[in-house]
C-alpha cells in the first residue's frame, strides 16, 4: 500500500514535495490544500483534488501524512499545532532559536491527537543537525562550524516579503570566505555569528513604499537579520525575474578536534552540500522522513519527532536486508 501524501501549501516547498512523491513507488499524492482558490490552482498530478485549506478536516481518513510548506515566521507556528491533531504531520520549521519551544507545543498537539509529527526536517535544520551530532560525538574535544550559502534561504526571504511595503524579495546568505578558510586549516578560530556570515536582500518596494523603513526593519529582524552585516538592494520587479529567478543554495558543517593522551592528533570532519534547487532539495529530505513518520506511526510511536529520533533504516524504501548488502 502506498503512503499517502498530503500537501498543505503549493509554492516553491510544495511543488518540490510534489516531485518527489513522483520519485518514490511507495508513496502516491493525495490531496493538495491551499488558501487561495483552489480553481485557479493547476498542480503537476493528474486526478488529485485541489482542496480548499480550511476543509482539511475532511481528510482526516485519507492521508497518512501531511507536509506542512508554510513560512517558520508565522505559519508554522500556527499551522504545525492544530494539523498535528488531525494528522501525522511533517514540517521544515527553521527558525533555530524557536525550535525548543515549537518542538513542545507540537508534541503536546500530537500526542493529544495520537498522531505521529516530526519538525524542522530540511537540510538545515535537519542534515546539517545530524551531522553536527555525529561529529560532536565522534570528536568531543572540538569545535563545531556551520556556513551557509552562499545561495538563497527561503525562509529569510519569506520573512522580508512579509513586511509592509514589500511587493517581492530575495535574500542570499553569503560565507566570509577568510572565516571559512580558518576553520578549514584547523586553526579553531573563535568567530562571532556577525564574522561567519554575511546577508544580501534584494527588495521589490511596494509603490509609495517607504524603502528607509522597509530597510531598518530588515536590519534589525532579531532572528534574521539583526545578528549580521546584512545589505539591502531595492531594485525593480523585471530585475528579481532576471537576475534572482533562481533558488540555489549550500554549505559546510566542519568540526575539528583532537585526540591522544596530549591532544597531539588533530582532525577536521567536512559535510557539505551544493543545491540547485533549496526547495526541491529540501522537499527530498521533508520526504524520506516522512516515511519514518509513517513506519513510527504504525508502531504507536506519538508526539513530536526531530532528525535525531530517526534510526536511519525508517527512511528508505528498501528491505533492511537489502541494506546491510548493498550500503553497510
Amino acid at each position: 500500500m502506498s503512503i499517502r501524501i498530503g500537501i498543505y501549501g503549493y509554492g516553491n516547498l510544495g511543488k518540490g514535495i510534489e516531485n518527489a512523491v513522483r520519485q518514490n513507488p511507495d508513496m502516491e499524492l493525495a490531496a493538495v490544500f491551499t488558501r487561495r482558490d483552489p480553481e485557479t490552482l493547476k498542480i503537476a498530478t493528474a486526478g488529485v483534488p485541489v482542496v480548499k485549506a480550511d476543509k482539511v478536516s475532511e481528510y482526516k481518513d485519507k492521508i497518512d501524512v501531511m507536509i506542512l510548506c508554510g513560512g517558520s515566521a508565522t505559519d508554522l507556528p500556527v499551522q504545525t499545532p492544530q494539523l498535528a491533531q488531525m494528522f501525522n504531520v511533517v514540517d521544515s520549521f527553521d527558525t533555530h532559536a524557536k525550535i525548543p519551544e515549537h518542538y513542545a507545543n507540537v508534541d503536546a498537539a500530537a500526542k493529544k491527537g495520537s498522531n505521529t509529527a516530526m519538525i524542522s526536517v530540511g537540510w538545515d535544520p535537519g542534515m546539517f543537525s545530524l551531522n553536527r551530532l555525529y561529529a560532536e560525538a565522534i570528536l568531543p574535544d572540538g569545535k563545531d562550524y556551520t556556513f551557509w550559502g552562499k545561495g538563497i534561504s527561503q525562509g529569510h526571504s519569506d520573512a522580508v516579503r512579509r513586511i509592509d511595503g514589500v511587493k517581492n524579495a530575495k535574500q542570499y546568505t553569503i560565507p566570509v570566505e577568510s572565516a571559512l578558510e580558518a576553520v578549514r586549516s584547523g586553526a579553531c578560530p573563535e568567530l562571532t555569528t556577525r564574522q561567519k556570515h554575511v546577508r544580501e536582500c534584494f527588495v521589490v518596494a511596494q509603490e509609495g513604499a517607504d524603502k528607509a523603513k522597509i530597510e531598518k526593519e530588515i536590519k534589525e529582524m532579531p532572528n534574521y537579520f539583526a545578528d549580521y552585516d546584512t545589505t539591502v538592494h531595492f531594485i525593480s520587479e523585471a530585475e528579481l525575474e532576471r537576475d534572482h529567478s533562481g533558488i540555489p543554495h549550500g554549505g559546510f558543517v566542519i568540526r575539528t578536534g583532537k585526540t591522544g593522551a596530549e591532544s597531539e592528533n588533530n582532525y577536521v570532519i567536512e559535510y557539505s552540500l551544493k543545491l540547485d534547487s533549496n526547495p526541491e532539495f529540501t522537499a527530498s529530505v521533508i520526504i524520506a522522513f516522512a516515511r519514518a513518520v509513517y513506519r513510527l506511526n504504525k508502531e504507536n510511536q506519538f508526539g513530536c519527532k526531530t532528525v535525531f529520533d530517526i534510526p536511519p533504516a525508517y527512511l528508505s524504501s528498501k528491505p533492511y536486508s537489502q541494506l546491510l548488502k548493498a550500503l553497510l
